[in-house]
């Protein structure tokens, strides 16, 4: 059997993002987005408005707080493969994710509206991805200082958020 992600070179993206290369099932970049969405999807849907708000230490993120970190991430994921496919040479800069965590006012919102900002999203960046031919899927560009592929950010998102899902049933201890 072939493996998708075998195709990926260790020069498409920079080492901090191997964890969540190597959690993002071995499919094509768009089953491997709606495999691991899906998965996301059971978690959240399950939860109350009060679990939405369960931190499993002091100074950690709600679910809630959690899963709209997913949805910016992707959205910036999703943005810089759009950029790099479209063989824009434009440096892009980061993103401090507790910040955005911080600005995010999460928890003054309801479970259902977030889960379906995520479902909105996810379709969207599977339409993008979709819609990438096999040039534009190796193109890449710099973000944050590295160099990243377009086909790199597709499997980063895919298993980033599998990432934090291990950590939703590993470490929060819901009622």
């Amino acid at each position: 059997m072939r493996s998708f992600k075998s195709v990926l070179k260790d020069s498409e993206y920079a080492p901090f993002y191997q964890k969540y290369i190597e959690l993002a099932p071995d499919l094509s970049i768009v089953d491997a987005l709606q495999q691991s969405a899906d998965s996301f999807l059971t978690f959240f849907k399950n939860l109350s408005e009060e679990q939405g708000l369960t931190k499993y230490a002091a100074d950690k993120w709600t679910l809630k707080e959690l899963l709209l970190h997913c949805i910016d991430t992707e959205r910036i994921m999703a943005y810089r493969a759009l950029r790099f496919s479209r063989n824009d040479k434009s440096e892009l800069v980061g993103f401090e994710q507790d910040d955005y965590v911080f600005e995010s006012n999460a928890n003054q919102r309801k479970i259902k509206d977030l889960i379906e900002e995520y479902s909105s999203l996810r379709k969207s960046t599977i339409d993008l991805f979709a819609g990438f031919d096999a040039n534009a899927m190796e193109r890449s560009g710099i973000a944050s200082g590295n160099r990243m592929s377009v086909r790199a950010l597709g499997y980063v998102i895919s298993g980033h958020e599998l990432h934090h899902l291990e950590i939703c049933k590993t470490r929060y201890i819901l009622n």
